[in-house]
């Protein structure tokens, strides 16, 4: 029988040692040089990002490893790395993201705001569902897209890939849509906030209930001024907060899926989301001093950057092609929806 095992997978096999035992063969050496190579990207794009104004390390570092795949060949002694660091060191991140919520700041927004904030997210997150499921798409896809759309984009996503057990170009064309419709609506939330005669907080509102990316939250937010730009990422974090719940629902409605279909359980909450919620809740006690929430703020940038260019890699444009319209169409009307929605809240309940 022909023997299909990989260089990468025999260098994880046992080797025996001169004493005739076997022991067990590095399995991080064929990872560093793309764990090498992501961070690098990571540091390079947060120190760019100081200087291009508008696009924050983590869009940066999204769309230096998609050019690079679309552009250039990959070499494939990166592979094990960059898939190291697509999934463990974006959920670290994602861990370390929960530093950055305090309870005390979201629950100060009040009762109206918050309310927009669960109906942004759960009627997108479900519209998104039932309209996917109406262009005939693969459950996993929809469920990606309705994640990254309905909270915080291509981390969601990411966030959202071992729950619903999705492929590599599911993943892949999730975040381009993210991507793509997130940094159009960079220019457009403000120029929607100004026609609609909103004032600069509600502005910001409608930014952080709309827009799929906290770096393109930002960008938006900045480009109006500083109240604005406050409100706006108070509001987003608002939603990032419910990845947590969504994610872990998610887990509940695929192992009673897979346990009708049959094969393994996915897990019922990420040891990563219940990670989340603890540094969230550490944050919250305020016992946390102020010089290790920056050290955390930089790493969780850097973590994040570095899974960013990671999942870059991964975005082929031909895969996303190859969906032919149905996936542009959804992210496009599910980017309608969260608009509408969150358009519909902050004149209902403008920010006091």
């Amino acid at each position: 029988m022909h023997d299909s095992t990989s260089p990468v997978e025999e260098s994880a096999i046992s080797k025996p040692d001169q004493s005739g035992h076997r022991k067990p063969a590095s399995r991080f050496a064929p990872a560093l040089p793309g764990l090498l190579l992501c961070l690098a990207a990571g540091i390079l794009c947060m120190f760019a990002s100081r200087y291009i104004h508008g696009l924050s390390a983590l869009l940066l570092a999204i769309l230096l490893g998609a050019l690079w795949r679309n552009l250039a060949p990959v070499p494939q002694a990166f592979a094990p790395g960059t898939a190291i660091a697509g999934k463990k060191l974006l959920r670290l991140g994602i861990v370390l993201l929960g530093l950055q919520l305090s309870l005390g700041t979201i629950l100060g927004l009040g009762p109206g705001v918050l309310l927009v904030v669960a109906l942004s997210v759960g009627i997108t997150f479900l519209a998104t569902l039932w309209i996917g499921k109406k262009l005939g798409m693969d459950l996993p896809q929809r469920l990606l897209i309705a994640t990254g759309f309905s909270i915080c984009g291509a981390a969601a996503v990411a966030g959202a890939e071992n729950v619903v057990k999705a492929k590599q170009d599911q993943v892949a064309t999730a975040i381009g849509l993210v991507v793509l419709f997130g940094t159009l609506m960079i220019p457009l939330m403000p120029a929607v906030g100004l026609l609609l005669g909103l004032d600069e907080r509600s502005i910001g509102m409608l930014i952080g209930a709309s827009t799929h990316e906290v770096a393109q939250v930002v960008a938006a937010g900045g480009s109006v001024g500083a109240g604005a730009l406050a409100v706006a990422v108070t509001v987003k974090l608002a939603r990032v907060v419910l990845l947590a719940p969504i994610i872990a629902g998610v887990g509940v409605f695929m192992r009673r899926r897979q346990s009708v279909q049959g094969g393994k359980n996915p897990p019922l909450v990420p040891l990563f989301v219940l990670g989340f919620l603890v540094a969230m809740l550490l944050r919250t006690t305020g016992l946390v001093p102020e010089a290790w929430l920056a050290a955390a703020a930089s790493a969780q940038t850097l973590l994040l950057a570095a899974a960013m260019f990671a999942l870059g890699l991964g975005v082929h444009l031909r895969s996303i092609v190859k969906t032919g319209g149905r996936s542009l169409l959804l992210g496009l009307l599910s980017t309608l929806v969260i608009i509408a929605v969150s358009i519909g809240g902050t004149l209902l309940f403008p920010p006091a």
